[in-house]
């Protein structure tokens, strides 16, 4: 090989080796500028990135101090809706390893803002379906993991008086196998876990479902603890004119849905409740009177044992409508008050095989159930007996984790 043929590759080595570092110096400048030129052409919101950092070893890039706000098309003002310090949008490589190509997300410190007006279920769903269709923007793979570090999700009143502001602080989440890359013989092979702080107390999520079928397919229980009510004070003032002075709140639920259908409950039970209180011998007359008035009503339903109102809804149905048992819940209010004091925790009665059969639970009325005719005597002892089994597992469960 001839000198010049030698010198002739060094030089195009070479140029393709400054070609790949001048890329690699101004990529970050080029995803910047068109990530931002996204988020400032979004529909019904305007959003902005600080900075953005790309490690192509890892097949990944970070998207720094980043915030999206809703936009009012007519007066142009901003509305806060989302902001995090970092979102990192990188290759899964152990999905990778398996023939699998997917990605994960990373969200460090976000904050995410409902607002009033802005918040009815309808435009929550649009908002979420939105928000996603932004991270799909800058995220080219499929997502098969998600990830949340703490978190904030807030609903905010500015109308109100006070203005409300209730959130759920220090939110984890861990999403996997979204993309049923792994366990592809199961039926519910993803799996979601969260855990927030909530006024003192715990919220804690775990759900499994199947992310890909065409109808909602899964099963979850929830369970908060210990929340202190009188921290959530101005909510109270500004939608229901009363304060409280003292008492916490616990809430359990559980639900599964398969095939368009749901069944599930949710338990609320405030113990030790105090609405009035010697801070509030100043208040009108007015708020005297209706704090006076929910005081009693609170000390009628309590049980005496446990100093605690309670009570258990059931809903069931389908995601194109559904029914609340509300008959039921004032029963569960007046089994607890004068009867029993629900168990404080979930009763582990739903799972994906108690939705077979919701819909001609469903037909079936309150009356109905009520005054049900001889066929229903079979089943309405072996309720009862199943009922027995299940509230003595769960007092058994109780006594345990209290020793």
């Amino acid at each position: 090989m001839t000198r010049t043929k030698i010198k002739k590759r060094y030089i195009i080595t070479g140029g393709i080796l400054l070609l790949f570092i001048l890329f690699r110096l101004f990529l970050p400048y080029i995803v910047l500028r068109y990530a931002n030129n996204t988020l400032s052409h979004m529909q019904g919101y305007y959003g902005h990135v600080q900075d953005i950092d790309i490690a192509l070893y890892r097949g990944a890039y970070q998207l720094n101090n980043i915030y999206i706000n809703k936009l009012d098309s007519a007066t142009q003002k901003q509305t806060e809706f989302f902001r995090a310090n970092t979102i990192d949008l990188s290759v899964e490589w152990h999905a990778l390893f398996e023939g699998n190509i997917v990605g994960e997300l990373e969200l460090y410190d976000p904050k995410l803002v409902f607002t009033k007006d802005k918040a009815e279920l309808g435009q929550v769903a649009k908002d979420t379906n939105d928000f996603r269709q932004v991270l799909k923007d800058f995220m080219p793979l499929k997502v098969n993991r998600f990830e949340v570090h703490n978190g904030s999700i807030h609903y905010v009143d500015s109308t109100a008086a006070p203005k409300v502001d209730i959130s759920l602080q220090r939110t984890y989440i861990l999403a996997r196998n979204l993309k049923n890359t792994a366990d592809k013989k199961e039926l519910l092979p993803s799996t979601v876990k969260a855990t927030a702080d909530v006024y003192g107390g715990q919220l804690s999520l775990n759900m499994k479902l199947n992310a890909l079928a065409k109808d909602p397919t899964f099963d979850l229980n929830a369970e908060m603890t210990h929340a202190n009510l009188a921290q959530l004070n101005n909510f109270f003032k500004a939608y229901g004119k009363f304060d409280v002075s003292k008492g916490t709140m616990g809430l359990y639920s559980e639900f599964a849905a398969e095939q368009g259908d749901f069944k599930g409950y949710v338990k609320p039970i405030i113990k030790d409740l105090q609405v009035k209180g010697m801070e509030d011998k100043h208040d009108p007359f007015l708020q005297k009177a209706k704090e006076t008035v929910i005081d009693a009503a609170a000390h009628v339903l309590r049980n005496p044992r446990k100093k605690q109102v309670a009570s258990k809804i059931k809903v069931e149905g389908s995601f194109h409508h559904s029914s609340t048992d509300i008959m039921g819940a004032v029963w569960e209010v007046l089994k607890n008050a004068f009867i029993e004091a629900l168990l404080p925790s979930v009763d582990n009665e739903i799972n994906i095989g108690s939705v077979a059969g919701v819909e001609q639970d469903e037909k079936k009325g309150f009356f109905k159930r009520l005054f049900g005719g001889k066929d229903d005597d079979k089943d309405k002892k072996d309720d009862k007996d199943s009922k027995k089994e299940d509230a003595q597992v769960g007092l058994e469960k109780y006594k345990t984790s209290h020793h």
